[in-house]
């Protein structure tokens, strides 16, 4: 297959009218796609099911907040990596340190400085971290907090947050979703939850199992919820008194609430907390850190029975640690998190705006803080809707806009803010339509977009009736 020529501007169509764009390169790219790798691509919330049909761009290249399809169509994109990406896509001091880390070998047989040069500077960054271990992606890090947990208290419980989307691929978390097929009751039942911000929910799941929980799991906030007055204090307060490990989720927060994570916003440190996603910018490199007496239960100094803990073969592989490593470079001479949430809410108040101007703002909802914008979308009687979802990332697209979220980065200009405004001004003109109508056949290229987590692949063709909530994009760790 042939790609595209490389231009060095990243020039975009006009966004104030729809204008017609080829998806024909994509489409075959996506179908043979479909052919060699399940579900078309390598994790479910990349899927072409998550886009209007024959409308998924196969990317091939991207530059600062933007990216180019295999039809040559350029679009600023959000999202940005399912939200690893906050200093843009191709972003030099990044894509050099990586360079010339990898030109003097990438993999070794001892660990290597890089692995030393990371580790300081990781526990220098984050408030809770005495110990650091490193590995490739978010679920292996998640799932080694548990089991750290449950060595170090001899319990076998683990407590999720079940109004949280995603913590880990493996069957501890997976087991709880609709997609649990092939694990065992065993292990199902081995996890149990609790609400956020609701800490009477928390004190009724340790009471229903007295000494067994090992572990409690949680982001401490959310793309559309901030934790409620007292909340993350009252879970310190548990897990000092009743004996389980408070484990905070840093893979979205981490970087992109700030440098130090949530954990140094909200003042409240964890015993072990998980980090990936914006650590290198893209690159593969995820973390667990926490308390040393916890850590050294996977180490060699402990007298107890000893965890296997991250032993991997590409965890310190040079290229992530120095992405890492460039990264907090550059979070170190500006403050990239504060660029994030100026441009975010630049973005906010301008299509709030046009959405109020539409008469829309019951049905099309922003939401999130600014460095971490996700949109919602309701039908005609205020009911969240893939259709009517599908209707507005339809209209996106046809304008030059990519956007699952409006997840923003430090790369996104004043340019692609005012492009991505008119584009929503733009595809308001169906969303009004279809209000209107109650309806959105005739509209619709294809098929609604559906949830990346659910139990059966089809249908395809789904009616216009209320849907799952899903305003936030359900992110599926890789």
């Amino acid at each position: 297959m042939t790609q595209v020529e490389a231009t060095h501007t990243p020039d975009l169509l006009s966004a104030s009218e729809r204008t017609p764009r080829a998806f024909s390169a994509s489409a075959a790219a996506q179908r043979r796609l479909h052919e060699l790798v399940p579900g078309g691509a390598h994790t479910y919330a990349r899927g072409s099911d998550q886009y209007p049909e024959h409308m998924a761009p196969v990317l091939v290249r991207g530059d600062g907040a933007r990216v180019q399809d295999l039809d040559g169509n350029w679009f600023v994109e959000y999202g940005m990596g399912l939200r690893a990406v906050t200093l843009g896509h191709g972003y030099r001091p990044v894509v050099d340190a990586v360079a010339r880390a990898a030109a003097d070998g990438v993999n070794f047989s001892r660990p290597t400085v890089w692995e030393l040069r990371a580790a300081e500077r990781f526990v220098d960054q984050v408030p809770g971290a005495e110990m650091v271990k490193f590995a490739k992606n978010g679920s292996d890090v998640t799932t080694a907090a548990v089991k750290l947990a449950r060595v170090a208290t001899g319990r076998d419980l683990v407590a999720i947050c079940s109004t949280q989307p995603f913590f880990s691929t493996d069957d501890w978390f997976v087991s709880t979703t609709a997609m649990s097929a092939g694990i065992p009751q065993a292990h199902r039942d081995l996890t149990v939850g609790f609400r956020y911000n609701d800490l009477d929910s928390v004190r009724a799941m340790l009471d229903a199992h007295p000494g067994r929980v090992a572990a409690l799991i949680l982001e401490q906030a959310t793309a559309t919820a901030e934790p409620a007055p007292g909340f993350l204090e009252g879970l310190r307060e548990l897990a000092d008194r009743e004996g389980f490990v408070l484990i905070f989720d840093e893979m979205i927060t981490g970087m992109r609430w700030a440098a130090g994570g949530a954990q140094s916003v909200y003042g409240v440190v964890p015993d072990l907390s998980t980090w990936g996603k914006a650590l290198g910018n893209g690159f593969s490199v995820s973390a667990l850190a926490g308390r040393a007496d916890l850590m050294e239960v996977g180490g060699l100094n402990t007298d107890a029975s000893r965890a296997f803990l991250l032993s991997t073969t590409h965890g310190a592989e040079t290229t992530g640690l120095a992405a890492y490593l460039a990264v907090a470079d550059v979070y170190a001479e500006r403050d990239v998190v504060a660029q994030m949430e100026a441009q975010g809410a630049k973005l906010r108040t301008g299509v709030e705006q046009v959405v109020a101007a539409a008469g829309l703002s019951a049905h099309v909802t922003v939401m999130g803080r600014d460095s971490c914008l996700v949109f919602g979308t309701r039908d005609h009687e205020g009911n969240p809707s893939q259709a009517f979802r599908t209707l507005m990332l339809q209209g996106l697209l046809e304008r030059g806009v990519l956007a699952q979220s409006f997840v923003i980065s430090a790369a996104h200009t004043d340019a692609d803010v005012e492009h991505t405004v008119a584009a929503v001004r733009g595809a308001l003109e169906d969303y009004r339509r279809a209000v209107d109508a109650g309806t959105t056949d005739g509209l619709l290229r294809g098929r609604p977009v559906a949830p990346a987590m659910r139990e059966r692949a089809a249908p395809r063709r789904l009616p216009d009736a209320p849907a799952k909530d899903t305003t936030a994009p359900e992110e599926v760790a890789s």
